[in-house]
Formats: C-alpha cells, sequence, structure tokens
C-alpha cells in the first residue's frame, strides 16, 4: 500500500453523505467514477476513495481498487491532502479534518450556505466551486449560429414592431435551438412550440403578424403548412435558407461580428437533464394531484420561464411528453401585469429564469400574490434554480430548496417543487457519468491544480469562491 508522502500530490474522492443540501444522505452520485479515476492515477496523482463511495451506482469499492485507488475510511479521506473532490458540499463535521491550504473542489453553492462558508474561511480551507467554472471564451457551435441567422434575418424583414408579433416553432428539434433563443431575444408578444400534430382549429394565433418556422427534415405535414398561408401566416422553412446561403460563410461572418465573450456556459453541468427531470416530476404531480383526467401531455398547458438550458431541457420533456402548446416566457413576458394571464392559462409552470446576485430576494417574477387566484388550485409549479433564504429564487414561495425527503409542499391548494439536483430523479447514474468525465476534464487541464492558485484558466479562476490560502 502507497503511503501518503509530503512529496506526493494526493487527492482524496469522499463519499456522499448528509450534509445541508443533501438531508438523509439521499444523494448517491460520486464525483469519479472509476474509469475515470485510472486515468487520473495515469497523470501522476495518488488518488485515495472513501469505502463506499461509489456503491449508491452501483461501483463497487474492488473497481476503485482495480482502477489505482486507494480505499480509506471516513475518518480518513479528509485527512493530509492537497485536494479533496466531493460531489455536492462537505458535512460541517469534516472541516476540521482539512489542512489549511487544502483545496476542496465540490458543487458549492457557497452564498446559500453561509454558515458553512464562514467555517470553511476560517479554517484557510480553498474552495472551488463546480458550479461556477465557465468555458472561456464563450464558443457556440455551428448548428447554433446556423438557426440564429436564419430566424434573425427573417425577423430583421418584418414591418411590425416585434412586440406585436406571435412566434410559433412546429416542431422541437435541436436545429431550431439557436432560433428559439433569437426569437425570445427579441420580445415578440408571445412565443409557442407547438407539436408537429398540431391541427389548424388548435392554433388561435393567425394572420400576418403570426409567423411559423419549422424544419422540412422533421415537419411534414404540407396540409397544414398550406393552410396557415391561406389564413395569412408567414411561414418558414430552415432547409430553403440553408439551401439559398453559403452556410459555412454565413457561420464566418457571425464569428467575425460577434466577438466571443470571455465566459461562455457551465463546463460542469447537467442543466439540460435537470431541465428535462424537473418538467417530469412537475406531470408527475400534475397527473396526480389532479382532479381532472390528464394523459400523454393533453390538458396539459405549460409555461415556461426562460429558455437557457435548463429552460430548453424542460421544453424537450414537455414536447417529448406530447404537450400540444409550450408557452415559452421572456423578459417581456414576465413583467407585472404581463405575467398574470399566462399563469391564469397554465396548470403547469416552470421556472428555469435565473437571476443575477443582486436582483435575488428583490425580484419576484411568481409572486405570492398570484398564488390561489391568477395561479389556480391543482395547478404545479416547478422551480429548477432554487435557492436558500440568503440567496432566494425568483419564485416567491420557495425559501428554501426542497429535498427528496421532502419533494414538494403545498400553499392554497398549489403544489410547488424546487428539488435540489433534479437528476437524481431517474437520472442519477448517467449523471454521475457525465458529470466524473467533465471533472476529469479540468482536473488534467489544471494538471489537479498542483501549480499556484493565483495560475489558472480564466474560466476557472473565477469559480475560487474562497481562497487562495496557502497551506502551513
Amino acid at each position: 500500500m502507497r503511503n501518503i508522502t509530503k512529496k506526493s500530490y494526493n487527492i482524496g474522492v469522499a463519499k456522499e453523505a448528509e450534509s445541508p443540501e443533501n438531508p438523509g444522505g439521499l444523494e448517491k452520485r460520486v464525483a469519479l467514477i472509476p474509469s475515470d479515476i485510472k486515468n487520473l492515477i495515469k497523470s501522476g496523482f495518488y488518488v485515495y476513495v472513501e469505502y463506499g463511495a461509489g456503491e449508491g451506482l452501483g461501483f463497487k469499492d474492488t473497481e476503485y481498487e482495480k482502477a489505482g485507488a486507494i480505499l480509506q475510511s471516513s475518518e480518513e479521506i479528509y485527512r493530509n491532502k492537497q485536494m479533496v473532490i466531493k460531489f455536492k458540499g462537505p458535512p460541517i463535521n469534516k472541516i476540521p479534518d482539512m489542512s489549511p491550504g487544502t483545496i476542496l473542489f465540490c458543487m458549492a453553492h457557497f452564498h446559500s450556505f453561509p454558515e458553512r462558508a464562514k467555517l470553511l474561511k476560517q479554517k484557510q480551507i480553498n474552495v472551488i466551486a463546480m458550479e461556477e467554472i465557465l468555458a472561456s471564451p464563450k464558443s457556440i457551435p455551428d448548428e447554433i449560429i446556423k438557426s440564429k441567422c436564419f430566424v434573425n434575418e427573417i425577423l430583421l424583414g418584418q414591418t411590425e414592431l416585434y412586440e406585436e408579433l406571435h412566434i410559433g416553432f412546429l416542431g422541437y428539434e435541436e436545429s431550431l435551438i439557436g432560433g428559439i433563443r433569437r426569437a425570445g431575444n427579441r420580445n415578440p408578444r408571445s412565443l409557442s412550440i407547438y407539436q408537429k400534430n398540431i391541427q389548424r382549429n388548435e392554433l388561435s394565433n393567425l394572420g400576418a403578424k403570426s409567423l411559423y418556422f419549422y424544419d422540412s427534415n422533421f415537419f411534414k405535414d404540407e396540409s397544414l403548412l398550406h393552410l396557415l398561408k391561406e389564413s395569412d401566416c408567414q411561414v418558414f422553412n430552415l432547409q430553403e435558407y440553408l439551401n439559398e446561403k453559403t452556410s459555412s460563410r454565413d457561420v464566418d461572418d457571425y464569428r467575425n461580428s460577434h466577438p466571443p465573450f470571455e465566459f461562455g456556459g457551465r463546463r460542469i453541468q447537467c442543466l439540460h437533464e435537470t431541465g428535462m427531470a424537473g418538467a417530469r416530476y412537475g406531470m408527475t404531480l400534475l397527473r396526480e394531484s389532479s382532479s381532472k383526467k390528464i394523459t400523454e401531455g393533453k390538458n396539459i398547458n405549460v409555461s415556461v420561464l426562460g429558455y437557457g438550458n435548463v429552460g430548453m431541457g424542460a421544453i424537450n420533456e414537455c414536447y417529448q411528453q406530447g404537450v400540444r402548446q409550450i408557452q415559452i416566457l421572456g423578459r417581456s413576458h414576465t413583467k407585472e401585469g404581463v405575467i398574470e394571464d399566462y399563469m391564469k392559462a397554465s396548470n403547469l409552470i416552470i421556472n428555469g429564469a435565473e437571476q443575477s446576485k443582486e436582483l435575488r430576494g428583490k425580484n419576484f417574477l411568481i409572486k405570492k400574490k398570484y398564488i390561489g387566484e391568477v395561479i389556480s388550485p391543482g395547478s404545479v409549479v416547478i422551480d429548477l434554480v432554487g435557492g436558500s433564504s440568503s440567496n432566494r429564487s425568483p419564485v416567491e414561495d420557495v425559501i428554501e430548496c426542497t429535498y427528496l425527503t421532502n419533494p414538494h409542499f403545498e400553499r392554497d391548494g398549489v403544489l410547488f417543487s424546487a428539488l435540489w439536483g433534479w437528476p437524481m430523479l431517474g437520472m442519477m447514474k448517467e449523471s454521475a457519468v457525465r458529470y466524473s468525465g467533465q471533472i476529469l476534464d479540468i482536473l488534467i487541464e489544471q494538471h489537479g491544480f498542483k501549480n499556484d492558485l493565483n495560475d489558472l484558466h480564466p474560466g476557472v479562476k473565477r469559480a475560487l469562491v474562497c481562497g487562495p490560502f496557502i497551506g502551513k
């Protein structure tokens, strides 16, 4: 057995246990799976894994040993390590076990648990919050750019004001995601996603101020397209745009005219899966609690706030479950005096709208006063953003995240859920495998943080939420 020495760089992988964001210890995901630990060891690190760390996902201790890891007890795993890796933040009683200068690499949610943050600072623990690590510079796939350019060109040619337009997408396809976001950014009067088999009598927005986008590789209902055109709607096919344009030139032009931002999206994330799992649970709650018969997406009226990665995951899940029309709400739709009409028409409301720290606790999009009146009893509100009393969600009734120990609550006949760690709902192992690969990439890129913490990749440096402290 290898001994821990001062010269070796030692990484401990801790097992998930009961902690402030994991009441009951129901979170079973492990930060690194055996195959990724094997690659980490090949890169020159000594890796110690807590006994039973992967058992909740079916990864046995023997698999970690075969990968080259050394197994340790919960009493040992935090001690004498240059770095401790954990999926969620540590239990309070484990903080004293770490030496000053240790790097704690985890989903820290630093501002949501101020008491733990205070203890980590006092102990001089360097905390790198995995959820704060961003791509740098921001990178946008070509497919997203093409879709954005497609919708943008159409909208720029409109004589009507954007706030007078209804924009609809016939089908939810990856090829249209960039266009959906571009449409949302233009703040139209309304923005909806429709099932590919939507019928003419289900569409209430017709006429010259209604624009419908589709991708003919997936949408084949020529008769509906004909009826929409007869109703004076404007109809646009992504494939016609791509065939008429030199796609590579459009992408190059876009990149040249849109220098990348310093930071892009999260590098360690399952945001799309989070949105999917949240929407799935919302539909389950709605079906179980409703006095009306709700089956296969029919009779489910959905409004999704936001169209980032989490919101898109929710939209995708609602679409896959057969919701006929999904309303997407941007900034202009979530203002007081506007949002109420959407709330009245929806029995499933999903918040995927993130707000800056400055607005948290001050600007609520789904207000208490809406519950029971604007939002009718029997409805379900799913909050995909969550937070805590010191880091509030845009949903005013959500003071703290809900957990698997008590996944939802009721007020005035409306059900709320703001689960922390949505992929736990049926996607625990799949999301853990994905997270593990993303964590490995960061560790290899930063060479395990062996070097000075002041010399970090920009997207990682911003995630150093506590420190830098030098070990004694």
